[in-house]
Order: C-alpha cells, then structure tokens, then sequence
C-alpha cells in the first residue's frame, strides 16, 4: 500500500462525491464546528461540482441549505450524501429534530425543485420515515444513510442506535425515496475487538457494485485513531434483504496502521473517475492533531473540525480489492 496521501479537501468529513447524469462530480460533506464555542458548525449543507474529481479541491463551495430554511431540521447536519434518484436529486443527511439538541439526531431527506442541484432551490421533504409495520426506524438516533440501486431494486443503508450503533437495510420506492416500503433488516453490529474500541460502533455505510458482487464498507470503533472501516459484500444478484446473503470480512479493510501521517479513517464514499476506475474518498485526521498541534486536540471529537477528505484508488486482484 502507498501509505501517505495529501488532504484533498480540508476540514471537511463523512465525504460524499458522486458522478450525475449531466457529466458534473459532486461534492459535499458534514460542515464543521471549530471548537465547542462554534456557533455556525453542522449548520448547513455544502455542495462543490467539477468535471473532475481531482477539480472538486479547488471548486467553488455553495450552501445548498441552511438550517434556517427549515421547520424539520435543526443544527447538528452530519454526513450528506447527494443521490440522483429516477431523474430527481435528493440529499439524504442527519440532523436534529428541535433546536441544539445533539441527542435528537435522525434521518432527513431534501429534494432539488429543478434539474440543477448546485443552483436551483431545494424543498424540505422532512424527517426520513418507515413503512407502517416496522416502528423501530428513524427513532432516538439515527444517520449516515446513503441510498443504493442494485439489480432493479432501490435501497437504504444507515446507521442506528439498537442497543450499539448498528447498520440496518430496507427498499424504497424511488418516487418517493423518503420512506422505507419494507421492514428492516439488520444488516451489521459490532463483532470483533476492532469495531468495539473505545465505542461499539457500526456507522457510515458506502457501497459500491463490480464484478458481479455489492461491496458495502462501514465505519467501526470511536473516532479518535482506532476508527476504522470494514467491509462486507454479496451477490448483485442475490436477495439483499436475507442477511444471509452476506459476508463480512473479519479483519478491517483500512485502519490507523496502514497510513502514515493520518490517522482514523472513516465514512468513506466510492466512485468511478473519468476513466473508469473506482476512488476510494475518506476522511482522516492529521498527525499533528494526535501529536496537539491543531489547536483543537483538548476538545470533543465532536467539536474536532480536523476530519479532511482524502482519497485513494480501489485496486483489484484475485482476493478482490484493497486501498492503494
């Protein structure tokens, strides 16, 4: 492995980057607070376009959506993602449901008015919700779902507190992908020592599908240098509903150990760049906020803004793939 890697885009975490139908890469990530006293952080979404992946670093930062702009969402945004789903775009992200309150924290989805998703206006679709028979969904704690198409069926992925931080699974119709249409499924928990450090915790799952097969990786442990990502994968073909159908790997795919001068990675997204081949995009901290040169090493992790957006290539040989 190539162990050292430069920032791609500073201060910037839980980085999400997809490819639209219009040729346009997009951007965005959980906006930051920068130290507990922050009275703007984890107040908005962000989105950046290029051409290019490697042009988003330098591509101009809109806000999209502010907290002020709605009645359902409330200050603590984490982790967007931004999803073309049948012709429409969606950002699916985490914020709280009443005001400063970070243990009120679920699941919401806003929807692009027109075709453009870095210039047109967005509507407030709410809170994320569960289909009539399963009341487990979206409530106490939930975030970091991302959306997924796999075999002409339309899924969700997040994370949820039941009992740990887990990973759960369920279809969506995709004409209106803010509510689950089936009950769900426990998709993961924490196992093995290396997701329990610290913080039991599953959260932050990111997929990508080659090869005939579904790759689901997730973030693992508390986020300090033992966060972690792991992997788990299935047949494309196969009834992703049926836990069954899926293997998890019982060693990490990337951890603190297989970097130099990073440390923790996590939420990581995939991609496809411009010729085709699959981009591993992460967030990190920097050595110098383990060693207490940033500034904001005596603070909650929460309050931390050193988390960037870094990215590695996905690279493929006979066991599958592995982080170049």
């Amino acid at each position: 492995m190539s162990k050292k890697t430069e920032i791609f885009i500073q201060d910037r975490a839980d980085p999400f980057v997809t490819k639209g139908s219009d040729g346009w890469y997009y951007f965005t990530a959980s906006y930051p607070m920068y130290g507990k006293d922050d009275k703007e952080g984890y107040d908005r979404i962000i989105l950046r376009r290029a051409k290019t992946i490697d042009g988003l670093k330098n591509a101009e930062e809109k806000v999209i959506w502010d907290e002020k702009n709605s009645d359902t969402s409330f200050r603590f945004i984490w982790a967007p993602e931004i999803h073309e789903i049948n012709g429409k775009w969606y950002v699916l992200f985490a914020a709280s449901g009443s005001e400063n309150n970070v243990w009120d924290i679920n699941c919401h989805v806003i929807m692009c008015e027109g075709k453009d998703p870095y210039n047109d206006a967005w509507q407030d679709k709410g809170k994320f919700s569960a289909c009539e028979s399963d009341d487990f969904p979206f409530t106490g704690f939930s975030l970091d779902m991302t959306y997924f198409e796999c075999n002409s069926k339309h899924y969700v992925s997040w994370a949820q507190n039941g009992g740990n931080s887990n990973v759960y699974l369920a279809t969506v119709d995709p004409e209106k992908p803010w509510k689950t249409t089936c009950k769900h499924m426990l998709l993961t928990k924490p196992e093995y020592d290396w997701e329990k450090v610290n913080i039991p915790v599953n959260e932050g799952p990111a997929v990508m599908i080659h090869g005939g097969k579904i790759f689901l990786a997730f973030s693992a442990s508390a986020t300090g240098p033992e966060y972690c990502i792991g992997l788990m994968y299935a047949d494309e073909k196969a009834d992703l509903m049926n836990k069954d159908s899926w293997t998890k790997l019982e060693k990490p795919l990337l951890t603190s150990e297989d970097l130099e001068g990073e440390y923790g990675p996590g939420h990581n997204s995939f991609v496809k760049d411009e010729n085709g081949d699959w981009i591993f995009v992460y967030h990190s901290r920097d050595e110098k906020c383990f060693s207490g040169e940033c500034g904001y090493s005596h603070e909650d992790p929460l309050y931390d803004p050193c988390r960037s957006a870094r990215k590695r290539k996905v690279l493929w040989d006979e066991n599958g793939f592995h982080i170049g």
